[in-house]
């Protein structure tokens, strides 16, 4: 199976074109641009695709991630990946990126049981565990940092992501979270077919909110 998969969920804008038959990556373009996904997007697939040596007709599923993550660069990549999908007659998955940061480190560490957890600012964590094989042990929560906490210390095992250090007391890191485009091919790949399209995963409200005391009065026409 030809397998296009995209990510705009966060600073990144990715695209890889994967061949499960071989468990071969033909094509990967990854740029981190941190915002303006809408219009890099189609320009970094069409890459991908050269890299590939592939029309966008070969492909046979795409795959996307569906947050959490940035409310707009999530809605790029769904409409994205909804579009293709319809326009080629083929599937579209979705995946969190919880379990591609989780299979991400699986296939750098092994298959141990992992939990993945990201710092959600305000003092609360993006958070969801894992089995060795893969499976999710407990369903994508944003939960407040002492609900986190007592979470992962009742599961155990690995922690991996921005929200690790929160998790064990200590400083939060520097750097964003980030993993690799060929993990949300592998994972879409994978996907049984016949699941639901591909629908943006927000765990939390958007930060804008309407504007309160500036209506303007709505007046009757004569």
């Amino acid at each position: 199976m030809i397998v296009l998969a995209l990510d705009t969920s966060g600073g990144d804008c990715a695209a890889c074109v994967y061949d499960s038959a071989s468990d071969a990556v033909l094509g990967r373009v990854c740029e981190t641009i941190g915002k303006g996904h809408a219009e890099r997007l189609m320009g970094i697939v069409d890459k991908a695709l050269e890299a590939a040596n592939l029309d966008l007709k070969a492909v046979q599923r795409i795959a996307v991630t569906i947050g959490p993550g940035s409310f707009t660069g999530i809605r790029v990549g769904v409409s994205a990946a909804r579009g293709f999908a319809l326009s080629l007659g083929i599937e579209a998955v979705g995946l969190t990126t919880l379990e591609v940061m989780a299979k991400d480190w699986q296939d750098q560490h092994g298959q141990k049981p992992v939990t993945i957890a990201l710092d959600a600012r305000r003092g609360e964590v993006y958070i969801q565990s894992f089995a060795a094989d893969g499976s999710s042990v407990t369903n994508a929560e944003l939960l407040p940092l002492d609900d986190a906490i007592s979470l992962f210390s009742r599961l155990g095992g690995e922690v991996f992501g921005s929200g690790a250090f929160l998790l064990n007391g200590e400083a939060n890191a520097v750097e964003p979270d980030r993993f690799e485009i060929t993990a949300v091919a592998r994972l879409g790949a994978a996907k049984p077919q016949g699941g639901p399209r591909p629908a943006p995963l927000y765990l939390r409200g958007p930060d804008a909110r309407p504007q309160t005391g500036f209506a303007l009065e709505r007046r009757a026409h004569a």
